[in-house]
């Protein structure tokens, strides 16, 4: 059978959940009118207006026609079958053909069957007739992508270099295996992979066996497939080439950069180069293309937090700092300050290593190491550059933060990054690299610390109820019964539950109390922040954990302390 819906007696889809009692009529006819407006899918309406589920659907339209109904977490996929699909008229037709069945027939996963115009489509496509089975729609969305993910391995051809070759000869090889189109064809497609699940940085990891590639998406890593340990040589000659590096010196450690175009636009990729025990570890950052800059609007402050760190960029001179560990986000907070103070009326500069955002109007200059430009050495220069403000990448030793502070006693007002666990521990971070206290108490004018936290994924995320003592979120001022949201997993956040981040801030303007304490123990400055009003980190979980922007138990593995 190759009909998409067998028998005669088809039915809509509407009516078909109505006489299921999945909806009710009242729900179909509003439905019905989003439709219209829109002009989407009824089954994606119908889920996104929270009517039904993608599993109720599914399995109203198998009972109907009497169909199997396949939960794809547990099918194992025949390749053979798989590789008669190819992965665009699986997208396109939401189908997906699992295995072969004993008499023959191949069995093909859809998501509706009541669809008539897509049999003859998918019959020329397969060269073959087909039994169908229903599945929800966001699993079938997350088997497509794993299944032609996987296949990406199946790239194998070339042959490992003898090692008897000498080193000349081996580079010259191995270059040319490298520029072969196979290889060229497997990284693009982990690249391109990658980047359609937004990672934020691609790992390749030699291993005994093969390598392993990862990705980080959302602060968090998770594999994306491996490479035959034959091809290891060549993948990674590809990706020094990429970055033009010396592919025949596989010891020292190296750094590069590439910039591709992707999509309508262009990505900026930082290549570092280093070795391990089983050969060259290659590790890619993805940089912003300043496509989209950020903006104070778009970093999503808790109100009163956002008045006191716009007060703090808004005055002529001082320093203001953004701390946090890596990959936190502090230099979109820099530079959603920079677009708030871009004016023709003031010279804004910035040294940053390397530059993520590329933004008119502003001189942006990247720290060079190997050439001699440093932050200390191109502050200096910048200094004598007639600047207003100066945005300084990051404070990483003595010479640099003595440099920003004077800097910013003497008119300028500094933006720039310091490594700190809180916003008060930023004070003795400084402290020990030597800034004089007093200084510190004259130019700072505040402190944002700040962590990424994994947002909730807004098709799946489900709501429950529960005790703010229980949920470990009760203070003064919540008590009682609340709503949080959870993390489910579907198609749309490949089953993590997650898509997106948000951050979680502690703004402490520096005046008053906090001001006079700038000597004394962190624990002193933060008591007294808090008690000038800062919302602090654990706060600012809180309030996102209450609106159903991220869950409980990401506030707690994001800041890595209890919120009670």
């Amino acid at each position: 059978m190759s009909d998409l819906a067998p028998g005669l007696n088809w039915v809509p889809l509407g009516q078909l959940l109505v006489d299921g009692r999945v909806i009710s009529d009242e729900q179909l006819q509003h439905a019905l009118q989003v439709k219209t407006t829109t002009g989407g899918r009824l089954g994606e309406i119908v889920v996104e207006l929270g009517f039904t589920t993608e599993g109720a659907i599914a399995g109203a339209l198998a009972e109907q026609y009497e169909l199997e109904f396949v939960d794809l977490d547990h099918v194992v996929l025949d390749r053979d079958a798989v590789a008669l699909l190819p992965e665009a008229l699986a997208r396109r037709y939401e189908a997906l053909p699992l295995r072969f069945c004993e008499d023959g027939m191949l069995l093909l996963a859809v998501t509706d069957p009541t669809n008539l115009t897509t049999a003859d489509d998918l019959r020329f496509a397969l060269g073959s007739n087909f039994r169908i089975a229903v599945a929800e729609r966001g699993r079938l969305e997350l088997a497509i992508a794993r299944a032609y993910r996987r296949s990406l391995q199946l790239i194998t051809e070339g042959t490992e270099p003898d090692g008897d070759e000498d080193d000349e000869q081996r580079a010259h090889d191995i270059r040319d295996l490298a520029s072969s189109t196979p290889t060229i064809n497997l990284v693009n497609s982990l690249l391109t992979t990658a980047l359609e699940e937004g990672a934020s940085d691609i790992h390749f990891e030699p291993r005994r066996e093969d390598m392993l590639v990862r990705i980080r998406v959302d602060g968090v890593m998770r594999e994306l497939g491996t490479v035959p340990r034959h091809m290891q040589p060549a993948v990674t000659s590809r990706l020094k080439i990429m970055g033009k590096l010396d592919i025949a010196d596989r010891r020292a450690p190296k750094d590069g950069r590439v910039t591709a175009a992707f999509g309508s636009g262009h990505i900026d990729m930082r290549i570092a180069v280093l070795a391990t025990t089983h050969g060259e570890q290659v590790v890619l950052r993805i940089l912003g293309a300043g496509d989209d800059r950020p903006t104070i609007a778009r970093l999503g402050m808790e109100r009163s937090a956002e008045e006191s760190f716009v007060n703090a960029i808004e005055q002529p001179y001082g320093t203001v700092i953004v701390c946090g560990p890596t990959g936190s986000g502090k230099t979109t907070t820099l530079y959603g300050a920079v677009d708030h103070l871009n004016r023709s009326d003031r010279v804004v500069m910035t040294i940053e290593d390397p530059v993520e955002y590329r933004i008119d109007g502003i001189n942006q200059i990247e720290v060079d190491p190997k050439g001699g430009l440093s932050f200390a050495a191109g502050l200096r220069t910048i200094l004598r550059s007639d600047p207003d403000i100066l945005l300084v990448g990051e404070i990483r030793d003595e010479e640099t933060a003595a440099i920003a502070i004077q800097a910013a006693m003497t008119g300028h007002l500094v933006l720039t990054s310091l490594h700190a666990h809180n916003a008060a521990s930023a004070v003795a971070r400084l402290r020990d690299m030597g800034v004089d206290t007093g200084m510190l108490a004259s130019s700072l004018n505040a402190v944002v610390a700040q962590r990424l936290a994994r947002r909730l994924c807004t098709y799946c995320r489900e709501p429950y109820g529960t005790s703010a003592e229980a949920a470990g979120i009760a203070n003064d001022h919540i008590e009682g019964a609340v709503t949080l949201f959870r993390a489910v997993g579907c198609a749309k956040c490949q089953g993590t539950g997650y898509a997106g981040r948000v951050a979680l801030r502690e703004v402490m303007p520096v005046h008053g109390e906090v001001r006079a304490l700038v000597e004394r123990s962190t624990e002193e400055i933060f008591a007294a922040a808090v008690r000038q009003g800062m919302t602090t980190m654990r706060d600012d979980g809180m309030r996102l954990a209450l609106a159903g922007v991220s869950s409980v138990e990401e506030i707690r593995r994001v800041t890595g302390m209890r919120l009670i």
